[in-house]
């Protein structure tokens, strides 16, 4: 096998990265770092069951694909993604994070009151706007310039001390460059291992910053303990199926108007106290709807995984921009689940795109 030509990219791999967050999980609970004690075995049932339909949303999407013959409209294509509009977007991206933290007075990575803090709209707005259109300006204009805004944008965000968006701009951008760039195999594979030791640093300072916390565990012990607590967490929702009753969805969805986080109604629900937890990609609709809503939600994101895949396949250039910031934001779900309102932005906006500069060219026309 010529392990070359693998697209380890597609949207298969989540299913592996599930498969490897579970292995960390059982180190955890091997290891019992701070106490963790293990889940029932239903858990991995419903996890397994979970993949199998957004596999299956995998198939769906090749065969709603099938025959159809995809043009890209691209006149309509260039003009919202003109170099001017998507650099200036990066900018102002940039801008904002900066006028984020002059207001917040400090680096939130390095405090965690200011960290708790950190999640403004202001930031919701500056992340909306860089992420996308540094994938995009990375994607279709070919210049090295401007991976010095990429890192400019990088080290902001990571000062808000928030792992996920720093992983969601690392891992996207990972993705943009391996299918618009011949990146060597061996680069590949040191780009990943950079973002990995990346991850576990910010993941670490940002934890040992928090004022009130005494945990002892190294940066990896920290990486397999959040698994196996995340994985715990799940368990609790399986046993509590359609216990929030819609909560998460509807806070998910207000989350620019209210200031109720999701994951401390899971937190609320799973452990009796408030606390802003996680439960993995499975977790939230389980609470909300239980079992048949989850599968559905994975079964939906199979399918639209799909479809952008084969679409950035055949089109490249912004589609790959596209589909690299929904990959990258549905690998952290594995772990965060569903929950934040610019992540479902970032779906809506690509599918806006797609539906605005794609079409069916029925007969050849």
């Amino acid at each position: 096998m010529d392990y070359r030509k693998l697209d380890i990219f597609s949207p298969m791999i989540v299913v592996l990265l599930v498969v490897v967050y579970l292995i960390f999980s059982f180190i955890a609970f091997e290891y019992h770092l701070k106490e963790l004690v293990g889940i029932n075995i239903n858990t991995i049932g419903i996890i397994i069951l979970g993949l199998i339909f957004y596999v299956l949303g995998l198939y769906i999407s090749r065969y709603m694909l099938k025959n159809k013959n995809l043009v890209v409209n691209t006149d309509k294509l260039d003009k919202i993604t003109s170099k001017r509009f998507i650099l200036t977007l990066v900018i102002l991206g940039i801008i904002l994070q900066i006028i984020n933290m002059i207001y917040l007075g400090g680096i939130p990575l390095f405090s965690g009151y200011l960290k708790a803090h950190a999640a403004t709209r202001i930031w919701l707005l500056s992340y909306l706007l860089f992420l996308p259109s540094i994938n995009i300006l990375l994607a279709k204009y070919n210049d090295k310039k401007y991976y010095l805004l990429f890192i400019i944008g990088l080290l902001l965000f990571i000062c808000t001390g928030y792992r996920t968006t720093v992983m969601a701009i690392v891992i996207s951008v990972l993705i943009t460059l391996y299918y618009t760039r011949d990146i060597p195999q061996k680069y590949l594979m040191l780009s990943i291992a950079g973002i990995f030791i990346l991850l576990l640093i910010v993941g670490y300072v940002a934890v040992k910053s928090i004022e009130w916390q005494t945990w002892t565990l190294n940066p990896l012990e920290l990486l397999f303990y959040r698994a196996g607590y995340t994985l715990q967490v799940l368990d609790h929702a399986v046993a509590l199926q359609g216990s929030t009753h819609g909560q998460l969805l509807y806070n998910t969805l207000m989350g620019f108007f209210k200031s109720t986080d999701p994951r401390v109604i899971v937190g609320s629900t799973t452990l009796g106290y408030a606390h802003s937890t996680t439960s993995m990609i499975f977790g939230p609709a389980l609470l909300d709807f239980g079992l048949y809503a989850m599968l559905i939600q994975m079964l939906l994101i199979g399918v639209i995984m799909g479809i952008m895949y084969h679409i950035q396949k055949t089109f490249n250039t912004i589609f790959v921009a596209l589909y690299a910031m929904l990959l990258a934001h549905v690998i952290i779900w594995i772990e965060t689940g569903p929950t934040d309102l610019v992540v479902l932005l970032f779906f809506i906006i690509a599918i806006l795109i797609m539906i605005c500069t794609i079409r069916n060219n029925k007969g050849g026309q």
